[in-house]
């Protein structure tokens, strides 16, 4: 199993010299945050994932959660972890201090989360899902429902889950057939059952809150008749201690192709009690908080996964003797030399180096974007950011999950036949990392987002801002001489970008699958210029410290030589995106449905 070490020089890279967080904290109010403080809490973040949760992951990927009779008993050492994360405060963290959290900035607690998820996916979502939860009900709860729940979530002895899916019904949501009926007393009566409910069932919180779409009788049908409700494992007295059980229930839990260590539930509502969060009817806009939410952690997945494979590979390439050099023997007293010094394994480390980094810059600049729209007092400052998080969330979730895919298949790669094996570990995060590409909206949802919602349905519009940030940047960077080259090779993607925007518009007009036909290479072409700029961005803060003469000259050194590598190996690829955007619908649709034969 590889052994997880928490990039913290990387992040404190990103943190601090790339986005400069100590500005960002003080313009922002954030007056505890001091570097010392966010240092501190990172070292300890740190200590915790590598000693406490990391050790679990195979564990928990070999045992599997356990059904019996409704219970699910999670893997051996879980619920210990997570007392010792409660007990340590981690949940609290970026939480409302009116609820008893620290009041941190949530990009720190970005940081802290791609640690865990690193260290053991599985264990990384029980808690993780319970973000979604409380910013939902912050967002949108009444007082009493804020209050009735939310310091316990905050507090970590209850978690929280989403529930949308139903057996028929996954993407469509319109067509769901869980109902709630009104109470005498106010509540709702809901009744119906769910499937894939991660941490849906489990033995490591005294509760866990459900949120729930379901129909009211007598509603439109279709998206606009649903509505969100607030639904207790256990139902809450007045007081806030827990009463009794409600009528929810686990059915079963699924066998999967990995995340063994996280339950992913059916869970059935026979007459629970459960309370309207919002307007009748405009559940899904309330359950949209959640999903960005939770939509930009599973961006931090693909990160997470990425880095932990990387760590493998490497630490292994370093290691393992097979053949020699074609340039000459660079290990002349061993049998062969490592495999590190062959060029096909120097290809598949960078990408996933180029990978993991530039991701990591790029969800640590959009949980920078999170800070601003929750906080700043200046309107133009939160809407700015609320743009740029809705512009890049789909990219950053899809883009990072489907390159966080070949990350993982690059470290078993690189084992080879050890790849293969169990226990290397390196098989497993490629299992693991899989449902990222999934839940959540899937890749082909997320670009259909991007492309259909947000580029065409705001006229391009939400593009602009973003495009306009990246050529104020590169104009700058192409006087620098060791940035010129990169810099305009970004801009000419930039232009293409722009106007394969503008194609896909003309001919969607005519031609409404267009739009379906081109998304998913949109977004990945999208998604490789995102990088590209982050790459820049990063290769000119190395140069500026290499020309002050930094003390941590092989770092920024390797700075700058990945981002050569990303400009010259991977970008190239937004090229064949853009040859297949432009290839249009027709070799799609062109085949009769009952000529798929076989």
């Amino acid at each position: 199993m590889p052994e997880y070490k928490a990039p913290l020089r990387d992040m404190k890279f990103v943190m601090q010299e790339l986005f400069n967080c100590e500005q960002h904290y003080q313009n922002l109010g954030y007056e505890d945050a001091s570097l010392e403080m966010v240092e501190a809490i990172m070292n300890e973040a740190a200590k915790f994932t590598e000693q406490v949760i990391a050790p679990l992951n195979q564990i928990g990927d070999q045992q599997g959660c356990q059904w019996h009779d409704g219970n699910v008993t999670t893997p051996e050492g879980f619920k210990q972890a997570y007392q010792q994360y409660v007990e340590g405060g981690w949940p609290t963290l970026s939480q409302n201090i009116n609820y008893g959290g620290q009041g941190l900035p949530h990009s720190l607690n970005t940081m802290i989360g791609e640690m865990l998820s690193a260290a053991n996916h599985s264990f990384a979502m029980y808690p993780g899902l319970s973000h979604g939860c409380m910013a939902t009900l912050e967002s949108h709860g009444t007082e009493q429902q804020q209050q009735m729940f939310l310091p316990k979530l905050v507090e970590g002895s209850w978690t929280g889950t989403m529930c949308l899916t139903e057996a028929h019904c996954g993407t469509d949501l319109g067509m769901l057939r869980t109902k709630a009926e009104l109470n005498e007393d106010g509540s709702y009566r809901l009744n119906g059952s769910k499937i894939f409910i991660s941490a849906g069932e489990h033995d490591l919180s005294d509760n866990i809150v459900h949120l729930v779409i379901a129909r009211i009788p007598g509603s439109p049908e279709g998206t606009k008749g649903i509505s969100l409700f607030v639904v207790p494992k256990v139902n809450v007295n007045d007081d806030g201690s827990l009463g009794e059980t409600n009528g929810v229930s686990c059915g079963s839990i699924e066998h999967k192709m990995g995340i063994h260590g996280n339950a992913t539930c059916v869970i059935n509502f026979d007459n629970a009690k459960g309370y309207l969060i919002g307007e009748v009817n405009r559940g899904l806009n309330c359950m949209f908080t959640f999903m960005n939410a939770a939509r930009l952690g599973v961006a931090n997945e693909g990160v997470a996964a990425s880095e932990a494979s990387f760590q493998g590979a490497l630490a292994y390439a370093k290691e393992r003797l097979q053949m020699r050099s074609m340039t000459g023997p660079k290990n002349p007293n061993g049998p062969a030399d490592p495999i590190i010094v062959h060029p096909d394994v120097r290809r598949m480390l960078l990408t996933q180096k180029a990978f993991a980094e530039g991701g990591r810059a790029l969800v640590a600049d959009l949980s920078q974007a999170v800070d601003a729209a929750h906080v700043s007092k200046s309107d133009e400052h939160r809407l700015l950011a609320e743009s740029k998080l809705a512009l890049l969330t789909p990219v950053a979730k899809a883009f990072l999950t489907e390159t966080a895919m070949e990350s993982t298949s690059h470290g078993v790669q690189v084992l080879g036949g050890h790849g293969f094996i169990q226990e290397w570990g390196m098989e497993q995060l490629m299992r693991d990392t899989k449902i990222s590409c999934l839940y959540e909206g899937t890749t082909g949802i997320q670009a259909l987002d991007l492309l259909g919602r947000k580029i065409l349905g705001s006229r391009g519009e939400l593009l602009k801002g973003f495009a306009a940030e990246i050529t104020v940047f590169c104009t700058q960077a192409a006087a620098k001489p060791e940035l010129t080259q990169c810099a305009t090779t970004l801009g000419d993607y930039l232009q293409k970008w722009q106007g394969l925007t503008q194609e896909i518009g003309v001919k969607a007009m005519s031609n409404p699958d267009e739009v379906g036909a081109a998304s998913v290479d949109y977004l990945m072409y999208t998604g490789y210029i995102c990088l590209a700029y982050y790459w820049l961005r990063m290769m000119d803060v190395a140069t500026k410290q290499l020309a002050e003469g930094t003390e941590d000259k092989a770092f920024y050194q390797a700075k700058i030589q990945t981002g050569q590598f990303y400009f010259a190996r991977l970008l190239p690829r937004a090229k064949g995106h853009a040859a297949c955007v432009k290839s249009g619908c027709e070799t799609l649709m062109a085949m009769e449905q009952e000529d798929f034969i076989f």
